[in-house]
């Protein structure tokens, strides 16, 4: 989280900020993976036991900012761990996008149980969606003037549970209304993408592009909010 133009102190005040989000978020995560996989395993919801492995996942990627965003470091120092930090949070987005296509494929082929649905399940949804989005903002909003990739990376993870959330919502929804038992699976694969593209971008994680003006992290509609480089003139070199 190398941020010349932010004072010492100031660095340091907004870095807490940032370690007291993850906390939450990896305290958040344990009440997810436990309820999940808990009503999972009740109602037979394949979909629901592994939604509680990808809060597993994100556990890893909270840990890895965590180890990142503590204790104090010189200039050169804290790059280094700046890059070491993306590109592990980039091997969990691949890892997510690797569960996401066999779950999805496996559902849909047929050899896994259809979706059931499941009132604990839909209340962790809710409560996910509503948690996960407030961090994901606070994470966005820390890593823009801390400009930190590893944070931004951590924070879009954030946010793909927010959006798992929702297909899950989608598909219990459906299933409950119509029978339609495949619009779990098939919703998530429209993430697969995008999970793909952020992690190889956080393992070709390198010195000049740690330090590169193109890296600057930026939270407005000019990058969807997180979602893309930005091209905007406040996001310029």
């Amino acid at each position: 989280m190398n941020s010349p133009a932010l004072p010492p102190s100031r660095r340091d005040a907004l870095r807490h900020k940032a370690l007291v989000l993850v906390w939450i978020g990896l305290l958040w995560n344990i009440v997810e993976a436990v309820v999940s996989l808990w009503a999972g395993a009740s109602a037979g919801s394949v979909a629901l036991i592994a939604f509680g492995l990808k809060s597993i996942i994100e556990l890893a990627a909270g840990g890895v900012l965590l180890w990142h965003l503590h204790g104090l470091r010189n200039a050169e120092e804290e790059a280094d761990a700046e890059r070491k930090a993306e590109r592990l949070i980039g091997g969990t987005f691949l890892l997510l996008a690797a569960y996401v296509v066999i779950n999805a494929t496996l559902a849909l082929g047929g050899w896994l149980p259809e979706p059931e649905p499941s009132p604990w399940g839909v209340a962790i949804a809710v409560s996910s969606f509503v948690v996960m989005g407030i961090l994901y903002v606070g994470k966005m909003r820390l890593a823009v003037p801390l400009n930190s990739r590893a944070l931004r990376g951590e924070a879009i993870e954030t946010l793909m549970c927010d959006v798992q959330d929702l297909t899950i919502l989608v598909g219990v929804g459906f299933n409950a209304l119509w029978g339609w038992w495949w619009a779990d699976p098939l919703a998530s694969l429209v993430m697969v993408p995008f999970l793909a593209k952020e992690g190889i971008e956080g393992l070709r994680a390198t010195d000049e592009h740690g330090e590169e003006g193109a890296a600057k992290v930026c939270f407005c509609p000019s990058c969807i909010y997180g979602f893309n480089t930005c091209k905007a003139a406040c996001c310029a070199a």
